[in-house]
């Protein structure tokens, strides 16, 4: 298989779609964060599901990005820039839930107790080193980045602007968790999954056209194009 510009593409869609449809389907009857929570398999599957879907998506909003690199401009760059390392700190915080934390909810319970309030808006009793920082700029980038990339995405008006606006409205909105119980994480979460899922299928959708153009335009330019092999006498 060939591998073109559009194939990439079609292929970030689909990651910018999987990435969704994995964020809305952890959010169901998903348990509450406490210390007999995290020894179970069921947390363990959930996280690394999250760290999966943070990569998708993370892959899925470059080519959102590179599919409209100039109508977005810097706006663009900044929102995708910011929104990234949102999600790449993510995929590490969700890796160290999986594998760390439970090791530790016996020898130092209060630990893993804080940072599990520390991610859902609460405040460490204690301190958790650099895991505060972690899941601030963790916060701020899913948040200020989704804002300001949805956005230029909006503005670009090339993939589906009902996507781009939830994006940026489903993204910001987290920052009423701070105030909320944690049951609101789930709900929170839902506007999201659903952006990245239509724009996933917007990008998919317009990257298929584009090859099909391409691919008409080629025809096209064979059968205008004389050929090598013609009898130059034929041609007299």
């Amino acid at each position: 298989m060939k591998i073109t510009p559009e194939r990439l593409g079609q292929a970030a869609g689909i990651a910018a779609a999987t990435a969704g449809a994995i964020f809305v389907a952890v959010q169901i009857n998903h348990p509450p964060l406490d210390l007999h929570t995290v020894t179970t398999t069921d947390f363990m599957v959930r996280s690394l599901a999250k760290a999966l879907m943070s990569m998708l998506a993370l892959a899925g909003i470059t080519g959102i990005y590179l599919r409209q690199l100039r109508q977005v401009g810097l706006l663009g760059l900044s929102g995708y820039l910011i929104f990234s390392v949102g999600y790449f700190l993510m995929f590490g915080v969700e890796f160290l839930a999986a594998f760390v934390l439970p090791s530790l909810t016996d020898s130092d319970p209060q630990f893993v107790s804080d940072v599990l309030t520390v991610a859902v808006g609460g405040n460490a009793v204690g301190s958790i080193g650099l895991m505060q920082a972690v899941l601030t700029i963790s916060g701020i980038g899913y948040m200020l980045g989704g804002l300001i990339f949805g956005i230029a995405v909006f503005r670009a008006g090339i993939l589906a602007r009902w996507a781009a606006a939830l994006l940026a409205v489903g993204t910001i909105s987290t920052v009423a968790l701070a105030v909320l119980p944690e049951s609101f994480n789930r709900f929170f979460a839902l506007p999201v999954g659903v952006a990245l899922i239509g724009l996933g299928i917007s990008l998919w959708r317009d990257q298929r056209k584009q090859a099909a153009s391409a691919a008409a335009a080629a025809l096209d330019f064979d059968g205008d194009a004389p050929s090598l092999h013609t009898d130059p006498i034929a041609v007299r």
